[in-house]
Formats: C-alpha cells, sequence, structure tokens
C-alpha cells in the first residue's frame, strides 16, 4: 500500500495578518499619550520663546562680542538674530543644533523599545504576536516621525515668534550675502532636512542601544554621550584625517547651504557618511533583536 503525502499543518491562527498587527497609527497614539513625547514636543515650541525673551530681556547682548573671542561666527547670528522672522528662526536652529535636537533624537529613538522592556510589556507585544521585525519597523518609523515633527515644529514657531516680534525681512546668511524672506524659508527647511539626515545616525545608534537594552535612560545617555566624545574628537586637528570618518565630522555642513550659489561638496560627504553609519547600525539593530532572548 503507498503511503498517503502528509497535510502540511499552519502553523499561524485563521485569519492572522502580521501586517496587520501593531500599525504605524496604534504606536503614534500610543507616543503621543506618553509624557515624554508631550514634553519634548512642548520644548520644541516654549524654546523659541525662551530665546525671544532673552533677546527682549538683554537686546544688546551680543554687540561687540564678535572679534577676538573665537566665537565670531555665532556672535554674529547673534546681531542679526532679532533682524526678522527668518533670521531669528536661523539663530534658534543654530543653538539647537548642537546639543538639543541630539537629546530629541536619542530620546525618541533610544526610549522606542528599551522602555517596553522595562516596563515588561515587550514579551506581551511579541505574544499577540508582532513579528519582530515588524515592531521594530514600526516603533522606528514613528520614532522618527516624532523627530521630524519636533524639528519642524521647533522651525514653525521660530519663525512665526521672530515674524511677529521682528518683522519678515530678507535673511541674512552668516557666510555672507542675503536672501529673500522667501527663499531663506526654502534654505531653512533644506538646512532642516540636512540636519534630520545628519541625526538619522544619533537614532540609529540610540536605536541599536534600545535594543541591546533594558533601561531607557541608559540608551539615550549612551547615544548622547558617545555623540558628544565624537564631537570632541573632531576638534582635535592632531588627528587629521581621520576626522572625516567621524559621525559628528560634517555637522555645520549646512551653512553651505545658505551661501549664494549653494556649496554641497561637504553637504554631500555628510549625507554619504549619515548613510554608512545609519545603515549599519540599524543592520546590527536588526540582527542583535532577532536573535534576542526576550524575557522581559
Amino acid at each position: 500500500m503507498s503511503a498517503q503525502p502528509m497535510s502540511v499543518v499552519s502553523e499561524a491562527a485563521v485569519g492572522y495578518k502580521p501586517g496587520r498587527t501593531l500599525s504605524v497609527w496604534t504606536e503614534v497614539r500610543r507616543q503621543a499619550a506618553r509624557r515624554r513625547t508631550q514634553f519634548a514636543l512642548g520644548f520644541m515650541v516654549l524654546l523659541p520663546l525662551i530665546v525671544l525673551g532673552a533677546f527682549a530681556w538683554n537686546p544688546g547682548g551680543g554687540d561687540g562680542d564678535g572679534d577676538g573671542d573665537g566665537n565670531g561666527g555665532f556672535s554674529a547670528l547673534v546681531d542679526v538674530a532679532t533682524s526678522g522672522g527668518p533670521n531669528f528662526a536661523l539663530f534658534t536652529i543654530f543653538v539647537s543644533a548642537g546639543f538639543l535636537l541630539v537629546v530629541v533624537v536619542a530620546l525618541f529613538c533610544g526610549d522606542a523599545v528599551a522602555s517596553e522592556a522595562s516596563w515588561g510589556s515587550l514579551r506581551y507585544l511579541l505574544a499577540v504576536p508582532v513579528p519582530r521585525s515588524r515592531l521594530l519597523a514600526v516603533k522606528l518609523t514613528v520614532a522618527l516621525l516624532y523627530t521630524a515633527a519636533a524639528m519642524l515644529l521647533l522651525l514653525g514657531t521660530a519663525l512665526l515668534a521672530g515674524t511677529l516680534a521682528y518683522g519678515w525681512d530678507p535673511l541674512q546668511a552668516p557666510v555672507g550675502g542675503t536672501l529673500s524672506a522667501g527663499a531663506g524659508v526654502g534654505r531653512l527647511l533644506l538646512v532642516l532636512g540636512y540636519l534630520f539626515a545628519m541625526m538619522l545616525v544619533v537614532g540609529a545608534l540610540a536605536f541599536f542601544l534600545s535594543v541591546s537594552t533594558d533601561a531607557p535612560l541608559g540608551a539615550v545617555g549612551g547615544a548622547v554621550l558617545l555623540y558628544i566624545v565624537s564631537s570632541i574628537l573632531d576638534q582635535i586637528d592632531a588627528l587629521g584625517g581621520i576626522r572625516d570618518l567621524l559621525p559628528s565630522h560634517f555637522n555645520d555642513a549646512w551653512l553651505g547651504l545658505l551661501s549664494t550659489p549653494m556649496q554641497t561638496a561637504d553637504v554631500a560627504r555628510g549625507l554619504v557618511s549619515a548613510v554608512v553609519y545609519t545603515t549599519l547600525l540599524l543592520v546590527l539593530s536588526w540582527w542583535r533583536f532577532l536573535r534576542k532572548d526576550v524575557v522581559s
């Protein structure tokens, strides 16, 4: 008697579709209800108002400080910050790019997975069951959406507050030259887009730490600390060409986007560096999490 072929038994429940588990919109709403999201977005609105208040309190605070102190570029931005909304927005971006944006990106991305593990809810999410790759993709997508929203909120608030306080005047680029207010806003959006690309490295690093630890604070703080170390090393001239390999080396290349014509050589190098580091860190994140024994 011939053997009958064995039927293949599907392990998935009837009607189960991995693509319908943990939607992006569901995660957006979950994160919107969290205090850290509300505080982070709220501070993006509050910062321009704080800067505006500081200028109102001490209108001449930047006068006479541009020579001989090694901070001529910063002082030049201070001097023109009150010359119209676009200039005020540029100054706000400048003072935020070095540290605040790094912290915000690390907060959204570093807290994404580690917070679920610290609450003990990660294993229940996977037991729904949410495929691990989908969980990571949704978490990362939502973290980056909130990062982009935070940066746009910062720029929009600074433009609005600066325009109401100082008018709608041309943008005076720190590298020289003047752009009409409309063209200046377009350049500011390009600057913001470039900064977002550079912050992807911070986000990818924080995300990798987030899937590697159950401590959200450790993931966020670790990403910020490592990026600060990179920025410090970038200031050491003795390192020579090695500095070109640091992820923070091209952070200030956005200044070339404000010149006429735009200087994009360093911008292109910065984008390539960001893509390489981000891709490597995200591949490591997926590799680590797909093999991780989730017990919390």
